[in-house]
């Protein structure tokens, strides 16, 4: 049955109306300038894959050599962990806001509170 709201003589070629759609994204200059900041994201998330790497080991080498965690260390692996995570998410289209350094700040480690044993 037909929609009552358009005519009986109205036609809408599917093919047109999809194809200057797709002719419209092809187009649009926030599609391709996107696509360049992803390319951009993904170097960045490399460099900061081999910079936790690196805090990882310094990390594990510390606890090895003095029994205990460095802090600083850990809030370099939350910052890094939390800026992948940022990147990650706009990547995969789950945010559009661009991470540090370009829309975002560096995202402030999350630090937990430890106890100090007596």
């Amino acid at each position: 049955m037909a929609d009552e709201s358009t005519p009986a003589d109205h036609v809408v070629d599917e093919k047109e109306v999809s194809g200057s759609a797709l002719e419209e994204h092809l187009k649009s200059r926030p599609t391709w300038l996107r696509l360049v900041f992803m390319f951009v994201f993904y170097f960045l998330a490399s460099i900061a894959s081999l910079v936790a790497s690196v805090v990882i080991v310094l990390g594990f080498l510390w606890v090895l050599f003095t029994g205990e965690t460095n802090e600083q260390l850990k809030r370099t692996g939350q910052g890094i962990a939390s800026y992948v995570y940022q990147i990650i998410q706009y990547l995969t289209y789950n945010s559009d806001v661009r991470p540090f350094p370009f829309d975002a700040d560096w995202p402030a480690p999350e630090v937990e509170e430890t106890e100090d044993p007596d």
